[in-house]
């Protein structure tokens, strides 16, 4: 495969969750050869590179994040021999492969963590994990955190003893100030480069690491909260120093390779993330915030100015991500009313506040400010056909451990995983020979990539432009200059390219201009409609 240093500053990257890519046996699960097969779809968009969900041996309590083998695929989705064919493969198309890495947790499965729950307390293997006698009789929590999917952080072994998961309690936490975790993964990290994997996206990034006197903490912020506060914080478990030693540890591991990087998802305050961007620690980060950004144009105008100017303060890259495996589609974020808390929306509505059409027409337009950005654009699977949440899945099929945590009161991430369509009809839209493990609506046959592939003004069909202009036109990290065009509008120039976004009720004047790319699907005139962008020449 050709090289090129630091393929990750520019590249697109795109997110492949493997159990609702494609289904190659008819089980009606995603699988490593269901993704060979459509290898040429990836390769077609134009993408650099692909981001893998786990793809461990794992229960599947929480969707691969509960690793049962860091060195075995789960059978689901196939075996090591098919992952290294996908490996090849991919590097035979020019496409880079980025593995997901668990290192918060693994699963209650993993043979480290059942010897330790059948060892006595003090046994050298409970000391891999975070277990603890509990408070007073020890009939109580060592302390009163919460588990992000709810409920108390910490689960009563039959000793007595109690072990932490700052997650589901199928996913204990690791006690990274022991040296055997550490040299554990400095192993599974050599195990899958030496195999060809480019990269790694660190999952919980900023969370291995806990205060050694497990003090409470009241009230609790979550991790994201964090970016909010104006300034850092002291937590207990989320980003705390300790952590760069580990990033190091791993750098120089990669190092020690030819081309690889890694990438991590850290909810770290903005005045932190600098120092996991150091020319030591991470190559990227991930940036959350247009996730998190309402569609408006000064607000967009803020987030992107803000991120670009932290990157070149220290010589990184900026990401860019309107969606992923955890938060709604942005297809149906657009089209909510500002405000919406779109995790309640799913389940209490109400429903009718949606606007689907001014969703899409949002969603075209964000694809041509992501991939017009400075630095890399992870697109999630999908995104690429314009697909929207699937918010009314039947609430027996919702298989996110969120919806059980939380004693039925939100919904949870199904919604952004049903598995994507290939073709108009079949029992799963061409994902499976058989039905899908969530179902898909059957409207999904109109957004499927058989449906798009010929059709000049579908969505598809302007992620393939874009990618291929911006490979052509923004190929280089060139910086990022605002341009004021009024109220309601985003403007900015890159190389000899301007952008301009109309995120307004009311069109706008046309700025002067060849256009080389819109995402309107009519003609346009003097006038720039609104919800929609234009690349100038």
């Amino acid at each position: 495969m050709e090289s090129h240093t630091e393929w990750w500053r520019t590249g697109v990257v795109y997110q492949v969750y493997v159990r609702s890519f494609a289904d190659s046996n008819g089980d009606g699960q995603g699988d490593i050869n269901g993704l060979r097969s459509r290898l040429g779809h990836l390769e077609a968009l134009g993408v650099d590179a692909i981001w893998l969900n786990p793809w461990y041996k794992s229960p599947l309590a929480d969707g691969g994040y509960d690793v049962a083998d860091y060195r075995e695929i789960e059978p689901v989705y196939g075996t090591l021999s098919d992952a290294e064919a996908l490996i090849a493969e991919c590097h035979d198309r020019g496409i880079r492969v980025i593995a997901d890495l668990v290192p918060n947790h693994t699963s209650s499965q993993h043979v480290w963590f059942q010897e330790a729950i059948t060892s006595p307390p003090g046994a050298p293997s409970r000391d891999r994990y975070v277990i603890r006698p509990g408070r007073g009789d020890g009939s109580e929590p060592p302390n009163n955190w919460i588990a992000m999917f709810g409920g108390p952080a910490w689960t009563r072994l039959d000793d007595g003893e109690w072990y932490l998961h700052l997650f589901d309690p199928s996913q204990p936490d690791l006690n990274w100030d022991n040296e055997e975790v550490r040299a554990e993964f400095d192993d599974v990290i050599r195990f899958w480069m030496d195999r060809g994997i480019d990269g790694l996206r660190i999952d919980v990034a900023h969370g291995m690491v806990k205060h050694p006197e497990l003090p409470d903490v009241d009230p609790l912020p979550l991790p994201w909260s964090l970016q909010g506060t104006p300034e850092p914080v002291d937590h207990p478990f989320w980003g705390r120093a300790g952590i760069h030693d580990i990033n190091r540890r791993w750098r120089a591991i990669l190092d020690s390779y030819d081309d690889r990087m890694m990438v991590a998802e850290a909810w770290v305050h903005p005045q932190q993330l600098p120092l996991y961007l150091r020319a030591d620690e991470y190559h990227q980060s991930f940036n959350f915030d247009l996730i998190e950004t309402p569609w408006d144009a000064a607000e967009f105008r803020s987030v992107i100015a803000e991120a670009c100017e932290a990157a070149a303060a220290i010589g990184a890259s900026s990401t860019w991500v309107l969606s992923n495996h955890d938060v709604v589609r942005h297809p149906t974020r657009y089209g909510l009313p500002a405000g919406t808390d779109t995790r309640g929306w799913l389940l209490d509505g109400p429903h009718d506040a949606l606007d689907a059409d001014a969703g899409h027409r949002r969603a075209r337009a964000a694809a041509l400010i992501t991939l017009s950005l400075p630095g890399s654009t992870y697109v999630y699977q999908g995104e690429e056909l314009g697909l929207p949440e699937v918010w009314d899945l039947p609430l027996d099929v919702l298989d996110d451990p969120t919806w059980e945590k939380s004693q039925h009161t939100v919904k949870g991430r199904d919604g952004c995983r049903v598995p994507i369509p290939w073709t108009a009809d079949g029992p799963s839209h061409g994902f499976s020979h058989e039905a899908s493990w969530l179902p898909q609506p059957e409207w999904f046959g109109a957004l499927s990539v058989d449906a798009q592939r010929d059709d000049p003004d579908s969505m598809l069909s302007l992620y393939r432009q874009a990618i291929a202009a911006r490979n052509h036109l923004l190929a280089d990290d060139q910086a990022l200059a605002m341009l004021d065009f009024g109220p309601g509008v985003l403007a900015y120039e890159r190389a000899d390219i301007t952008v301009v976004v109309n995120m307004g009720a009311r069109a706008v004047p046309m700025p002067p201009g060849e256009v080389v790319l819109s995402s309107a699907t009519e003609m346009l005139g003097d006038e720039l409609p609104p919800d929609t962008s234009v690349w100038l020449a």
